[in-house]
């Protein structure tokens, strides 16, 4: 049992979807593929919104290629979407109306690297542990970590965040430039390598966050960071999520320059023990890590540490060793998925929202209550430094009146967030699955504005279509 169907399925030309497939068989061979069981790979397998596969994948290894593929789609109107690793959670990568997926796994290379600058060159299909491997010798990395290795492409069509956006910024702050193809196959560039410019609209991000349905990704440009001189990471245990969600205040009021700071209540810790076997006291902690020279490193743990203790939290326990900080924020990047151990068999179902920091000990705290109102399992984690939490909802997919109670707290959820001037999603994207709350979000007249910019770009509506902005 699925929640519901994303969208009804539209009817399409069932021979112009022949016709584009034949035509790209006979150019790239066995890389296109329409077999079943890799058409639903490439479907939404994340979260509960039905899988609606493509009709037939496609690995294009060349921006020229893309243009290929897109200008042949677009004479018979037979929708692409773009594919990175999959790993988006509101549906992004399903096909609605079926068509063309462009897979990018094939397009993997960083092209260039100006150390110097303080940025590089990549396609779309490199991850960001492959990236940060291959800068690894260079003094310099890619500081946007949303915890899955998702594709650099992705991440930039989401306008992803992750553990270091408190420090450093989302993708939409670590993007230069982007090349895309364009719904009638045109390359566009969109900035160049100067780190300011004030000349023309900023086409760069107006495309970080379109989710595909502007334009292609197919080269990124990406701001990078030098690699500090020390690195501290720690746990602090709290009393509760509120002093915990004070404490993150705070910290970030005071100008402690904090890299990462991340909370896990006291189930999601849980579910992290039974899954890392990490020991951690089973009580809502903060995971905190510092940048900068060993003397300032220092510094700044001492300083959360007398603000953690006037919250009631404490002893922080922190260490240098890059082997007990790698440990620590595996087991954190693993939070969503250690659910499973809280309750085998269930179905997870991840959501988020974002409050500005002040708001952000209310909104967490009447959460939880309307979780335990609402006799539900759903554990939160948060990248509290800049007010976005997650709850992963653990659901059994066969209880008709579960289901109803866990798409209630979710709604609940949203409308907590924008009640408080927030937003229905802080990183996991529109896609399918939150174009409903844009209106509430945004306003008619600027719903009308992405829509038009929609129209504009892609008059046909074969950009991933279904997403973000009907038309």
């Amino acid at each position: 049992m699925v929640l519901a169907e994303a969208k009804p399925r539209d009817a399409r030309d069932r021979a112009a979807v022949d016709a584009v497939i034949a035509a790209l068989a006979a150019r790239y061979g066995n890389r296109l593929v329409t077999s079943q069981a890799v058409r639903e790979q490439h479907g939404n397998t994340l979260t509960w919104i039905a899988n609606q596969p493509p009709d037939a994948v496609i690995f294009p290894q060349s921006t020229a290629e893309v243009q290929d593929i897109v200008r042949l789609a677009a004479a018979h109107r037979v929708p692409v979407i773009a594919f990175g690793t999959g790993t988006s959670l509101e549906g992004h990568v399903n096909a609605p109306r079926g068509g063309i997926c462009l897979d990018f796994h094939d397009m993997n290379r960083v092209l260039a690297v100006h150390a110097e600058d303080l940025d590089c060159v990549v396609e779309p299909g490199i991850t960001r542990k492959a990236l940060n491997e291959h800068l690894r010798d260079q003094g310099v990395f890619f500081p946007i970590d949303p915890g899955a290795d998702a594709s650099l492409g992705g991440m930039a069509a989401t306008r992803c965040s992750g553990t270091n956006a408190v420090r450093y910024g989302t993708m939409k702050d670590n993007v230069l430039a982007l090349k895309a193809v364009l719904a009638d196959g045109e390359v566009m560039s969109t900035a160049r390598r100067a780190k300011k410019s004030s000349s023309g609209y900023d086409l760069t991000r107006l495309l970080i966050g379109a989710e595909g349905t502007l334009g292609i990704i197919t080269e990124l440009t990406l701001k990078l960071s030098g690699i500090p001189e020390a690195i501290s990471a720690g746990v602090c245990p709290f009393p509760s999520v509120e002093a915990c969600c004070r404490a993150t205040i705070l910290t970030i009021q005071s100008g402690i320059p904090v890299a990462r700071i991340e909370l896990l209540d006291a189930l999601q810790v849980r579910a992290v023990n039974l899954h890392s076997r990490l020991g951690l006291p089973e009580t809502p902690l903060l995971f905190v890590e510092f940048h900068g020279t060993a003397a300032s490193v220092a510094e700044q743990a001492e300083r959360f540490g007398e603000i953690a203790s006037d919250f009631g939290g404490g002893p922080f326990d922190w260490a240098t060793r890059q082997e007990d900080r790698t440990r620590l924020w595996e087991a954190r990047h693993h939070a969503a998925l250690s659910n499973k151990a809280l309750r085998p068999g269930a179905q997870l179902v991840a959501t988020d929202v974002c409050v500005p920091i002040s708001r952000l000990a209310q909104c967490v705290v009447e959460t939880q209550r309307d979780i335990e109102a609402s006799r539900l399992l759903a554990p939160i984690v948060g990248h509290v430094g800049d007010g976005n939490f997650h709850l992963t909802l653990l659901v059994d997919m066969d209880d008709a009146d579960e289901i109803k109670r866990a798409q209630a707290l979710a709604e609940r959820l949203v409308e907590r967030a924008l009640a408080m001037d927030g937003t229905c999603t802080g990183e996991h994207g529109v896609g399918q699955g939150k174009m409903k709350y844009l209106l509430a979000e945004h306003g008619a007249p600027a719903l009308a504005a992405m829509r038009t910019i929609k129209q504009a770009l892609d008059p046909l509506d074969i950009l991933n279509p279904g997403k973000i902005v009907a038309l």
